[in-house]
């Protein structure tokens, strides 16, 4: 997920993957880190502007050098990190029931407390949802703009594509992520806007910025998604009565920098947008066709001109124990045999298409974080050595959950090599 292995390289090592752990695993890859969550809750202080984050004194002189000797850490966040709240404060507050607490550890220190009594939008735990989407969208971010090798002040506009929803009673999902986490970057020349599509909101945001840089409107654009606090541990108690670890404990973020073509690196292929759309049908067979067969035949490819598929990357270690399948394995399997029926494979080529085009789940599994957006840094890297030529990204979406609609939706679009 931080780039220091290829995905492919899970077919090579033993399953369980949590009872044969890597030996000096690095903290830090080409694509970004894996923090520590004591460190992490230095940076849920920083995300707060309102002061609903406190955290216990003796704590915070805990993390208080390591957070600070961190790259992306300087004066200002030093600053809201501040010296800490007594003890007896915290757990007053928790007393009173108007805040919620921090653990680390197994012991209690801080808590995040509500903003009203009465507005269901601004208690406690949707406020921890909201800071924590914030904060991990904001270190997301900040590796991407150092790997682009660009100031900041270059930053025209920030799309956010998590699947947090931030506002207040009056106008629920109404807010924006994507200024709050430009603002913490200190984009000061950004503007941005949310993006709300389920787990395919990376991919709607992707050809959004696309399109915002190809008609001239902006020059540099980001697109980041902050982590789904709401989403960690849902498998959790399948883990437990299997007797293996929880998996699910991390919050993952997401972020991609959309410029113009600079002759080096892939270029989105604005002509091989797949949509899924009201007409299109549910049936896993005509969500595939709509997003796959049906924009590679607008541009005369076949589904074997394409390297590589990104699909939903969930871990497949968390989401089997729990019968929720194999998303990414299932993905493949339906594409392999679309590929047979439309006669660009034979029957018996099925598996190998999956082996080949396909690659193990990868990502947490926090509905959006895993949808296809995880492999762009990899395929990025192929193609810039001339290992691949053509990626496809593949993300479907509930808008069923929102009891809205029965319908299904997705997107799709062709990454390919700088013909440069």
């Amino acid at each position: 997920f931080i780039g220091n292995r290829h995905p492919d390289e899970l077919n090579d090592i033993p399953q369980p993957w949590y009872s044969h752990l890597l030996d000096n695993a690095a903290r830090r890859g080409p694509f970004g880190e894996i923090m520590p969550q004591d460190e992490f809750y230095g940076w849920i202080k920083c995300a707060d502007d309102f002061d609903l984050v406190w955290l216990e004194s003796t704590f915070v002189d805990q993390i208080r050098d390591r957070f600070a000797s961190h790259a992306f850490v300087g004066p200002e966040e030093i600053r809201k990190l501040g010296a800490g709240i007594n003890a007896e404060k915290i757990h007053k507050i928790l007393a009173e029931r108007a805040a919620l607490p921090l653990y680390c550890g197994g012991a209690l220190v801080g808590s995040l407390r509500r903003d009203h009594a009465n507005d269901d939008a601004l208690k406690a735990h949707v406020l921890m949802e909201n800071v924590l989407a914030k904060a991990s969208g904001a270190f997301t971010l900040r590796p991407l703009l150092r790997n682009a090798g660009m100031d900041i002040s270059e930053v025209d506009f920030v799309l956010e594509c998590s699947e947090t929803a931030v506002g207040d009673r009056y106008q629920r999902g109404g807010g924006s992520l994507a200024k709050a986490i430009a603002e913490m970057c200190r984009c000061q020349n950004a503007s941005g806007h949310d993006i709300r599509a389920f787990c395919a909101a990376p991919l709607y945001a992707i050809l959004n910025a696309a399109a915002l840089v190809e008609t001239g409107i902006y020059r540099n654009v980001v697109i980041v998604g902050g982590g789904c606090l709401a989403k960690i541990g849902m498998k959790y108690e399948a883990h437990l009565k299997k007797q293996m670890p929880i998996l699910e404990d991390v919050l993952a973020g997401i972020a991609v920098r959309i410029t113009k073509n600079d002759g080096v690196n892939p270029v989105i292929r604005m002509d091989c947008v797949g949509k899924h759309s009201v007409a299109a049908g549910s049936s896993q067979q005509a969500i595939m066709t709509a997003l796959v067969a049906t924009p590679l035949k607008m541009i005369g490819m076949k589904m074997t001109d394409i390297d590589k598929y990104a699909t939903e990357m969930h871990n497949t270690e968390i989401t089997l124990p729990a019968g929720s399948g194999n998303t990414p394995y299932t993905n493949y399997k339906i594409m392999a045999s679309l590929a047979a029926l439309n006669q660009e494979i034979d029957r018996t080529e099925i598996e190998k298409f999956v082996k080949d085009r396909g690659m193990p789940g990868f990502s947490p599994t926090q509905g959006h974080v895993p949808a296809a957006v995880p492999f762009i840094g990899h395929a990025r890297q192929a193609m810039n050595a001339g290992k691949m030529k053509r990626a496809m990204f593949v993300a479907k979406g509930s808008p069923f959950l929102g009891r809205m609609s029965q319908l299904a939706d997705g997107m799709s679009f062709l990454l390919e090599a700088n013909p440069a």
